[in-house]
């Protein structure tokens, strides 16, 4: 048994700096320390070479990874003026994230050798202990601080810890040795038999403050809270002893119990049985980090997503009972049913975790919380849920891309901490996601139940228009320009008086910002576009309460947005909005009976606008209003010529498209306002913008 005590993550308040940064020095010197112990298990240089899987880089990657992750993000943050080795701070610097199965990766890397790397890591140590060192520290350390740089880097080289350990229990044996800081669990016995345990309803409330004392990911901050209804769980995480049983029943063979996903890597794998079980004559053995042992049937298996999913399609069709994976949101009611909390500070953990006990799995009876064993520690847990944004959710702008690109529906959450989980880590708030294929130390705990499985949408809209259309809707206002669909929302609504406000049309509505705006004023607005990707962003909004989407900063480089209706004062009113996908020029019947009608930068974008403004009389109540507000930039890539409504010479005099407005609409309409100039703002990247005009018009429906 270890029983070595490594550092908690420090605390980042109080009032004492000197003995906060004496702590963060201590802290980084543990860790630093730590991770090169763990690269003395490799037996020889060209262990460091050797892939361990063919999806990563060889463990050299990883070895320089955490170091120049130092370099970059102080560089980023100013802490430091010039590069150490810029050659070693490009190749080491991404790369991390295992490829998927079927995405082989053949770059060819002039890898410097294991001497070069350690003098490097030397260099590193050096440098970043004279900046905790120097550097002015002001508590509480929060993201605007600079200090908040030096325990990214930290937190990154622990989390690479446990991901190291797995790549290095992934090398062949040949290459890796015992190491006397490194040594397994030796204790087994025979597996318990596992048992359901009811968990009664309740509620989560999760996310971190700003305010709390603790680093954090970008993804721990916000809120989340739900209800979880009651449920059943495995007293136990699943022991080798009970997956043997899906092994044995051909579970790796029956189509019936994998997902199409599961199938695809299990064809890729030829996997017959979990990766660290190996098969010795009539007997099995466990590949641990450093050796071989005879198979600890009362340790947790260590198994990937499809694995864990196929067990519990297993179990359902085998029993008849609703087996399957804990959503995030049930592993904390686990947690709290439990009447866990945080590992302490200055004693030895109640748990499998944070290299207090072994450096492997240990039996799943070992260490008792509430009426469950291991909610926290000895194995992560998988979980059904994909990572996704809590609400408030905000990219660190020092490292964009640790969490946002995996909110892609493909990596899913696991939870409670391994044996190597440390810092940051082995917080009740962490939130770590991985492919589904991805080997961690990790295993599963199933769940019964009938509840079906939300999944929180997490999709960030790439699309270059789509993503100018939500900001130019929900987003920034920029060089003192109001935000368009609100500003014509406002005339609509002020232009209405006293006027019937039941129904209101908002035409052309696009991502539905003026659908929104016009349900403060009105019973009921109902959103129509022709693009079903526009109203998708208001549909989101109404169901979701929030929309992300990605921005062009410059080039190839992102910022990544959140934008609710909260923040925007709507969301008392998205019960009021509906959005339907339709055709301006060949609208279905049943959009009529409308008080107010609005045509928002619509009618020079439309292939015959002739049909909707001769008809438009008929979707209104006598008395209602129309407003039609344009540009006016008449393009026959979009209109052909002799739809246009003005904008061209007639009988030899200009006549523009306010004059071809009133003529349509003479026999049905007065002008009742306008033309009134109402201007707006598209941003393009962060240093290009449209400002354009568009010439706003009411009209009074009379006949």
């Amino acid at each position: 048994m270890l029983q070595k005590h490594l550092q908690r993550t420090p605390a980042l308040a109080g009032a004492d700096t000197t003995t906060i940064r004496n702590e963060i020095l201590s802290y980084f010197h543990t860790t630093f320390d730590c991770y090169e112990s763990l690269f003395e298990t490799l037996a020889s240089d060209e262990a460091f070479f050797r892939k361990p899987i063919s999806l990563r880089h060889p463990l050299i990657f990883y070895y320089g990874h955490t170091a120049t992750f130092f370099i970059n993000k102080l560089t980023l943050a100013g802490l430091i003026e010039q590069r150490i080795n810029p050659r070693f701070e490009s190749m080491f610097a991404i790369g991390v994230d295992e490829m998927s199965w079927d995405d082989l990766s053949t770059n060819h890397y002039d890898w410097p050798t294991v001497g070069e790397v350690r003098d490097y890591r030397q260099a590193i140590r050096s440098i970043v202990s004279q900046i905790i060192c120097e550097t002015p520290l002001i508590l509480p350390i929060d993201w605007q601080s600079p200090w908040w740089i030096i325990l990214m880097g930290i937190e990154h080289e622990r989390i690479h810890l446990e991901t190291s350990s797995v790549l290095i229990r992934q090398q062949a044996l040949e290459y890796v040795r015992p190491h006397p800081e490194w040594q397994a669990c030796k204790k087994s016995g025979a597996a318990p038999q596992n048992q359901l345990i009811s968990v009664v309803s309740g509620s989560v409330s999760l996310g971190k403050h700003a305010s709390d004392s603790t680093y954090g990911w970008d993804n721990e901050y916000g809120q989340h809270t739900a209800d979880v209804p009651a449920f059943q769980a495995g007293r136990y995480l699943v022991s080798n002893q009970e997956f043997f049983d899906f092994v044995t029943a051909n579970g790796y063979n029956t189509e019936s119990y994998w997902e199409d996903e599961g199938r695809g890597w299990r064809a890729h794998a030829h996997a017959q049985h979990p990766s660290f079980w190996l098969k010795k004559g009539n007997d099995w053995q466990l590949r641990l980090m450093t050796e071989e042992v005879p198979m600890p049937w009362d340790w947790p298996v260590t198994v990937n997503y499809h694995e864990a999913k196929a067990f519990c399609h297993w179990k359902t069709q085998t029993t008849g009972h609703p087996y399957r994976l804990p959503t995030e949101d049930e592993w904390y009611r686990l947690y709290d049913v439990a009447n866990l909390s945080e590992v302490p500070h200055n004693t030895i953990a109640e748990a499998n975790i944070h290299l207090d006990h072994y450096a492997s799995s240990c039996p799943v009876n070992e260490f008792p919380q509430g009426d469950f064993y291991d909610v926290v520690g000895n194995a992560w847990q998988w979980t059904e849920t994909p990572i996704y944004p809590y609400e408030g959710f905000e990219v660190h702008p020092y490292y964009d891309d640790f969490t946002a690109p995996t909110f892609d529906g493909k990596h899913n959450l696991i939870k409670g901490g391994s044996w190597a989980s440390c810092g940051n880590e082995a917080l009740k708030s962490a939130r770590y996601a991985f492919r589904r294929h991805f080997f961690q130390h990790a295993g599963f705990r199933y769940v019964v139940s009938d509840t079906p499985v939300n999944q929180n949408t997490s999709h960030y809209e790439t699309n270059k228009l789509l993503s100018e259309y939500a900001e130019f809707h929900y987003g920034e206002s920029y060089f003192n320009v109001p935000n368009f669909p609100k500003a014509l929302s406002d005339i609509a609504i002020r232009a209405m008086g006293v006027k019937p406000a039941r129904t209101a049309l908002d035409l052309g509505c696009a991502s539905g910002r003026a659908t929104f705006e016009l349900a403060r004023h009105f019973e009921r607005a109902t959103g129509i576009d022709f693009s079903a990707r526009f109203i998708g962003q208001g549909v989101q909004l109404a169901e979701q309460g929030a929309l992300r989407y990605t921005m062009v900063d410059e080039g190839e480089l992102v910022l990544y947005k959140e934008r609710t209706l909260k923040e925007l004062g709507l969301d008392a009113f998205k019960h009021k909005v509906e959005f339907s996908q339709g055709d301006a020029c060949n609208l279905k019947p049943h959009f009529t009976g409308y008080d107010l009608i609005l045509a928002a930068n619509l009618i020079d974008r439309l292939y015959s606008p002739k049909k909707l403004l001769n008809t438009v009389h008929e979707r209104l109540n006598l008395g209602g209003l129309l407003l039609i507000a344009s540009p006016y930039t008449w393009l026959e890539e979009h209109t052909p010529r002799d739809e246009w409504i003005g904008g061209f010479k007639r009988n030899g005099e200009n006549f523009g498209t306010l004059d071809g407005l009133k003529e349509i609409f003479s026999e049905h309409f007065r002008l009742i306002e306008g033309p009134i100039k109402v201007p707006f703002v598209i941003r393009e990247t962060s240093r290009k913008f449209q400002h354009s005009l568009s010439e706003v018009t009411i009209w009074e429906k009379v006949s």
